[in-house]
């Protein structure tokens, strides 16, 4: 009988999660845990005998991994590493179970933008009925009959466009590899009609990761050709739109506003302060400002470490990995 495999959990995100491991993993595996909480020298000894890593980014020097087959991370973003960071070999794999999370802070924050709920609360509890009678005041707006534009369909885009479509939202997506348009959609297409996107929504949600070629994709012209009273989602990453572009499109009023959830900084144990941007987005009444927290449910994290306890069965039955972004490249 073959030896079990041996699993590193790497890191406060993972190193918590031992005992559920225990529970959820169908195969045998050697586990071992380390985290930023311990000296890094624990790391560089244990981690050449895993034959799978559960993490996000560990910074070190790293010794020679050569037993490394999966480097598995426990959530979707992987633009901090590339295939010459991981020996040959190795599969690094993301997870996914985030997208209905998601999909439901955006359609959230649609009906907020339209409806206004906190500032009708806000008014009705410190005026009441203003000598109005019910029916009779300010109007709020519908998403139905609107333009929804989703610039990257994939787990999220999908999930986005499925509850848009019940709120009798028109729907259109572009991508970054050409598909068939689903039933969901009125069009797909491919980033090159992406400006086309743009001059008919009405809201226009991002949701790509961050790559070279996604990187300051919606800039300054971009932003110009959305609709005056448009308004875009940012749930992706926050670099795919350029951030002066951005507050000078919104504090110039040249888009009707903004719903934001991914930033340019983020807090660091170097520099627990830092804000989310070099510009202060907080002075302007044109953007609802959420700290990364779309996706933070706890049935969302449950279904992302499943698909993490899913890949290291299959790799340890030797079968085939799901969720790969890439295959390391490096010699150990």
């Amino acid at each position: 009988m073959a030896e079990p495999l041996t699993l590193l959990l790497a890191g406060r995100m993972s190193e918590p999660r031992e005992e559920w491991m225990r529970e959820h993993l169908s195969s045998e595996w050697n586990m071992l845990t380390w985290t930023e909480d311990e000296p890094f020298e624990r790391f560089v000894e244990l981690v050449p005998q895993a034959h799978a890593i559960v993490g996000g980014r560990i910074k070190g020097d790293w010794p020679p991994v050569p037993n490394l087959k999966l480097y598995q991370i426990p959530f979707t973003g992987y633009d901090w590493i590339g295939p010459s960071d991981v020996p040959e070999g190795c599969m690094v794999c993301n997870a996914y179970g985030h997208e209905i999370a998601i999909a439901e802070y955006v359609l959230g924050g649609l009906l907020e933008w339209e409806i206004g709920l906190r500032a009708y609360d806000r008014r009705f509890r410190e005026f009441g009925w203003e000598e109005r009678v019910p029916g009779i005041g300010p109007s709020h707006g519908e998403l139905h009959g609107k333009t929804l534009g989703i610039v990257g369909y994939g787990h999220i885009g999908v999930e986005i466009a499925h509850r848009a479509r019940a709120f009798g939202l028109k729907v259109i997506a572009v991508n970054r590899t050409r598909r068939p348009t689903p039933a969901e959609l009125d069009w797909l297409g491919t980033l090159d009609e992406l400006d086309r996107l743009l001059g008919e929504s009405d809201y226009v949600v991002v949701a790509l990761p961050l790559a070279d070629e996604t990187r300051g994709l919606i800039d300054a012209e971009r932003l110009a050709a959305m609709k005056p009273d448009g308004v875009i989602v940012n749930v992706g990453r926050g670099h795919v739109i350029e951030e002066e572009a951005l507050y000078t499109a919104l504090a110039e009023r040249r888009i009707g506003g903004a719903i934001v959830d991914v930033w340019y900084g983020y807090a660091t144990p170097e520099n627990p302060d830092r804000g989310p941007s070099e510009f202060p987005f907080q002075n302007l009444d044109n953007i609802i400002m959420t700290p990364h927290t779309s996706s933070r449910t706890a049935p969302s994290r449950e279904r992302r470490w499943l698909t993490v306890a899913s890949n290291l069965d299959r790799l340890a039955r030797g079968e085939a990995l799901e969720n790969i972004c890439f295959e390391g490249i490096a010699r150990c």
